[in-house]
């Protein structure tokens, strides 16, 4: 492997980076590539970016523009590669950086937000702008709709639905997340009384001690949350972008949609669509209600202690499950702390027993969802939050294809807790295997010893195998400038029961 393959390894990771920069802070991160293979490794971030609905800028190197039309060693046509995944693909000029940045940054900060790709030629790089002056646009925009008055006709009429319905529920995804609207959630639940079911990527957009926390949707116990969003008389989809789906959508009860856009996908049918400031729209209808408590605490508390006993199956007595280690991380974490999740059957569980407190804490691309996210998201994490632990969960499957991010991690001085699901397989696809009575095959990965690995990678590592010596681990000591990798050796038969 010579040096440029070496560096463009690292592009697909460069580029999550930046995307869990967009999601953390809401401002698009920026990553930058060579041309060749390696623009075409930042495609699958800047793809993740575009179905995480998260701001990106993304900047490539090619050729000289004269030198483009004929030569076609590392020549890739950039606009025709980023263009399906991004919401601009353009080039930039010595003329046009004044209004290429101004677009760019309107674009990606826009509803719903994503990347742009910019190409930089060689022959303009060093050259002199003639349109230099960058005229940053507003990124956040003063919405005319701030005041929403809960006599308006629309909230009058979806107050009425409110009062005529016996178990109406609210659905809330990431746009509510985007909009800020975390107070008003969590107000319009205590004043009506309703359940709010958030999607994987708003985990926090209500604390899951809340009094109405009903659970996260498409997680483990899955089926148990779409009966009991089938057991629901009216639906407000708050914020919820079906980008999130993994399974279908399961639902034929009326439905209004409260976002930002319009309900273009028409994933599911809404009766009402009340379209604008996503917290405005939610305190005008708090501000006005007139009626009787939908729900009951205790009910909601019920549905939560029924969800906390799903969670929990096929746990196997006498082995590390993955609910453990979930489990004790979370204990061993204070309130504030951060979680990153990878891709696989370990997400399902952190996404569902994972307790957040706190918007934009949780971590995990639930999209595209790309393997190899988590390390990367939890490294930006430490940078923009450095006095808050954070919890980096991945498979080893997913490790093995950004541990030289370690290394990174070690050379910051950065100590992100990373645990991995060692079950040597890539569990969701062998569980699909299992389930056409097909044997396992291309799914099984040979064992790491992390304890050996991350001394190589200037880290701390170690291995467990069962519960008392993973919370011994997390009791003791941890270093405070470098990662500590914990090898978990799990029993990955509760996943099958799970899903």
């Amino acid at each position: 492997m010579n040096v440029s393959e070496v560096m463009v390894q690292y592009l697909k990771a460069a580029g999550l980076m930046a995307e869990a920069y967009g999601f953390l802070t809401g401002r698009p991160g920026v990553c930058m590539s060579t041309l060749g293979p390696g623009s075409s490794n930042l495609v699958n971030a800047v793809a993740n970016a575009w179905l995480d609905r998260v701001p990106m800028i993304a900047i490539s190197g090619q050729i000289e523009r004269k030198r483009e039309q004929t030569f076609t060693h590392q020549v890739l046509d950039h606009n025709r590669m980023f263009s399906p995944v991004s919401k601009w693909a353009t080039h930039v000029a010595p003329d046009t950086v004044g209004i290429v940045m101004r677009k760019a940054l309107r674009a990606v900060m826009a509803e719903r937000p994503g990347p742009v790709h910019i190409t930089t030629h060689a022959d303009v790089v060093g050259m002199e702008a003639t349109d230099a002056d960058v005229v940053l646009p507003p990124l956040k925009l003063l919405s005319v709709t701030t005041q929403v008055f809960a006599e308006h006709p629309a909230l009058a009429d979806l107050q009425n639905r409110l009062r005529a319905a016996r178990r109406p529920v609210v659905l809330a995804g990431i746009a509510a997340q985007r909009a800020g609207a975390f107070a008003a959630i969590a107000r319009l639940a205590d004043t009506i009384g309703l359940p709010v079911v958030v999607a994987p990527m708003a985990k926090g957009v209500l604390a899951e001690d809340h009094a109405y926390y009903a659970g996260t949707l498409d997680m483990a116990c899955n089926a148990l949350m779409w009966e009991f969003l089938k057991g629901c008389d009216l639906l407000l989809a708050v914020g919820f972008d079906a980008v999130e789906l993994i399974k279908p959508w399961q639902l034929a009860v009326p439905t209004v949609h409260i976002d930002a856009v319009p309900n273009t996908d028409q994933v599911y049918p809404a009766e009402v669509e009340l379209v604008g400031d996503i917290a405005a729209i939610l305190e005008g209808l708090a501000a006005g209600w007139q009626g009787e408590t939908r729900w009951q605490v205790a009910e909601v508390r019920r549905h939560r202690e029924a969800l906390r006993a799903a969670y929990y199956a096929g746990r196997v007595e006498g082995r590390l499950n993955p609910t453990d280690v979930v489990d004790a991380v979370r204990a061993a974490m204070p309130r504030e702390a951060i979680a990153t999740s990878d891709v696989g059957s370990h997400k399902l569980l952190v996404g569902q027993g994972w307790t957040a407190y706190e918007p934009r804490s949780v971590l995990m691309t639930n999209g595209l969802s790309s393997m190899g996210y988590s390390l990367p998201a939890a490294i930006v994490a430490k940078l923009l939050h450095p006095e808050r632990p954070v919890a980096c969960f991945v498979g080893d499957g997913g490790l093995a294809m950004v541990q030289g991010e370690l290394r990174l991690a070690a050379g910051l001085g950065l100590d992100p807790l990373v645990v991995v699901f060692c079950d040597n397989s890539l569990n969701r696809i062998e569980i699909k295997q299992s389930n056409r009575n097909y044997p396992s095959w291309g799914t099984l990965i040979e064992p790491t010893d992390f304890a050996q690995l991350a001394p190589a990678m200037g880290c701390e590592g170690v291995m467990v195998d069962g519960a008392g010596a993973l919370e011994r681990v997390l009791s003791g000591a941890r270093p405070r400038d470098r990662p500590l990798v914990i090898g978990a050796r799990i029993d990955p038969a509760q996943y099958a029961s799970q899903f």
